[in-house]
This record gives structure tokens, C-alpha cells and sequence, in this order.
């Protein structure tokens, strides 16, 4: 391990005013956001729709790094250059999701653990041989009625630590992605709750298996209610409980903290992001690791039709845009407007 090569990647993964494309839709994913766009799922289409994103220039140069799917890291561009290189010809370095999805946990019902370890130290060496110098892992805590269990906590926790000793072994930058779900009717508090649980047991993990703090990347969820929850948070609450939440759990020589924006909308996941770098005087950086909240919106406008491609990567760069200066504490919702 290199962990002085780690360390560097993972400061310019979080690298102010830049943050994480999540391109890593896998494809049952994928074909959900085609679908409600009326396009057919095939693996030209998802190439094309890539490679769309790759070419925003004006889009890309917010983007410090894009986490990859197992199909797309091998493909290539219409006119034969590798999507790989386009995304290191953009400034951006390429990454991977490496997990194999979830699968029910035993006696814990209603829960769930990622798979994917076994064949770990096989892959990763030829993704690093492909280009890329991060990877993804992604672990679900899901808030209900008696859940989450310790025993579906700790068996994630694990997981994780595991996933990224490997990644660290490999030369990889483990992205640590401990999600808690906002899909019940818990409160701010209950999430709040939950996921300190969920961060203390994942950096308990990481030091038992002698993970280096110094070359990961931390991606987790907000602290934000439920989307059932009859009562919602303001921008500044989900913003003051998060980063409170974090300095109780984050040691300071993780390098950054890469958010997920976990079904936000897309003005949501920014303004929190923006409201809790106007707070100020951390010990880690504070970006944006987005899928859908960054993709929404040209998909929306692309729609499969070549003729839509600029309006896509205009729609783009704007979501980039408005990200990148939530990094520095520098967005304003009428930038949204003006751009309307």
C-alpha cells in the first residue's frame, strides 16, 4: 500500500469546489430512469448517455472524479476512445462500484447485507490496470419498526472495513458508503440516531482491520426525516444536525466526506450541501457524491434523441455548476432561477 498515493486521490476526489459523478447505476437501475424517459435500455444507449455526460466540458470541470459500473469502465466511446479516457481528458479520475448489491441477512428480518467480497482481490487489480483509482462500496440501514438490528449494523460495518483494507491493499481509494435510508416516517432525531450508531460501528471496523483513515473517502446520508414524516426539516436544521452528527463520529485524518443525496430533489441536496459549508471550520472537506441529483435533469432532457444532446449536457453543467459552489459555500437559490 501507498498510502501517501491514497492520500493525495482522495484530496483531490474531495477537492473544493469539485465533487463525485455516481454514474455507477447498475443496470436493472439504469433501465428504472430509461424507462421513465422512454428510452430502451440497451448497452449502446447507456454508452451513449455516458459518454454524453464525459463530453460536458463545461459540466465536467466540476467533477473531480465519477464512480463507474462494471460495464461502462470497459466500453468505449463512438469514435473508439475508451470512456475511461475521456473522464482523465476531463481532469477527472475514474472510479468503480465494486459491490454486488444486497441480499436478505439471515433471522433479520426486513434487513439486508452487501454482497461482494469473495471474488474482491481478483477484480481490483484489473481495475486499477483499467484506470481507475477509487472504488464504491455501499451499505443499506434501513430505519422501521425494531430495525435496524445491531446485527445487521455490524455485519455491514464489517463488510465495509473489509471492502476497503482490500481497496487500500490494491492501491484503490475506498469510497465508505454506510447509507440510512430516508424512506420510513422517522423523524430528523430518529435519523440522526440511527446513522451515529451506523458511523461509530463503521470506524470501529475500519480500525480493526487496520484501514488507513487518511486514504478513504466517507459517503454518507444526511441527517434528514423520513419522506413519510409529517414533519419535514428546514435547509438549516438538516444542516447544523449533520455536521453535528459528523464531528461526534468522523475522526479529523479522514480526508473528506462525499455526500449522498438519497432521494432529495435536486435544489435540496444543494442547498443542504451549500448550507453546511457556509457553517464552516471543519476538519474534513464536505462535497457531493450525486447520482439522480445530478442526472435527473438531463435525462429528462435528452430522452434518447440525439438532436437533445447539447440541452442534456447544458442541463448538466448547470446541476455541476451549482454543486461546485455548494462546495465553497458560494450557492444561491436564485442562481436557480436566473438559470430557469
Amino acid at each position: 500500500m501507498n498510502l501517501d498515493e491514497l492520500n493525495q486521490v482522495a484530496r483531490a476526489m474531495v477537492a473544493a469546489g469539485k465533487g463525485i459523478l455516481a454514474a455507477d447505476e447498475s443496470t436493472g437501475t439504469i433501465k428504472k430512469r430509461f424507462d421513465a424517459i422512454g428510452v430502451e435500455s440497451t448497452e449502446e444507449n447507456r454508452r451513449d448517455y455516458r459518454e454524453l455526460l464525459f463530453r460536458t466540458t463545461d459540466g465536467m470541470k466540476y467533477i473531480s472524479g465519477v464512480i463507474l459500473y462494471d460495464e461502462t469502465i470497459w466500453q468505449k466511446a463512438k469514435d473508439g476512445t475508451p470512456l475511461v479516457r475521456l473522464i482523465q481528458q476531463a481532469g477527472s479520475i475514474p472510479g468503480i462500484k465494486v459491490d454486488e448489491g444486497t441480499k436478505p441477512l439471515p433471522f433479520c428480518a426486513g434487513e439486508v447485507v452487501t454482497a461482494g467480497l469473495d471474488k474482491l482481490p481478483d477484480r481490483l487489480p484489473k481495475y486499477y490496470e483499467q484506470g481507475a483509482r477509487f472504488a464504491k462500496w455501499r451499505a443499506v440501514i434501513d430505519i422501521g419498526v425494531g430495525i435496524p438490528s445491531y446485527a445487521c449494523i455490524l455485519a455491514n460495518a464489517h463488510a465495509l472495513a473489509r471492502y476497503a483494507a482490500l481497496c487500500q491493499v490494491h492501491n484503490l481509494v475506498p469510497i465508505v458508503e454506510p447509507e440510512v435510508l430516508m424512506d420510513g416516517d422517522h423523524d430528523i432525531d430518529r435519523c440522526v440516531e440511527v446513522t451515529t450508531w451506523v458511523l461509530k460501528e463503521t470506524f470501529q471496523q475500519l480500525f480493526y482491520n487496520r484501514v488507513a483513515l487518511e486514504g478513504i473517502v466517507l459517503k454518507p446520508n444526511m441527517a434528514v426525516p423520513g419522506k413519510k414524516c409529517a414533519k419535514q426539516a428546514s435547509i438549516d436544521e438538516v444542516a447544523e444536525k449533520t455536521i453535528k452528527m459528523l464531528k461526534a463520529c468522523v475522526p479529523a485524518a479522514v480526508p473528506g466526506i462525499a455526500f449522498l443525496s438519497g432521494g432529495q430533489s435536486d435544489e435540496e441536496a444543494t442547498a443542504h450541501l451549500d448550507a453546511m459549508n457556509k457553517i464552516g471550520g471543519l476538519p474534513w472537506a464536505l462535497t457531493f457524491s450525486y447520482g439522480r441529483a445530478l442526472q435527473a435533469a438531463p435525462q429528462k432532457a435528452w430522452r434518447g434523441k440525439p438532436e437533445n444532446v447539447a440541452a442534456a449536457q447544458r442541463a448538466f453543467a448547470h446541476r455541476a455548476r451549482m454543486n461546485g459552489l455548494a462546495t465553497l459555500g458560494q450557492w444561491k437559490a436564485d442562481l436557480e432561477k436566473m438559470a430557469a
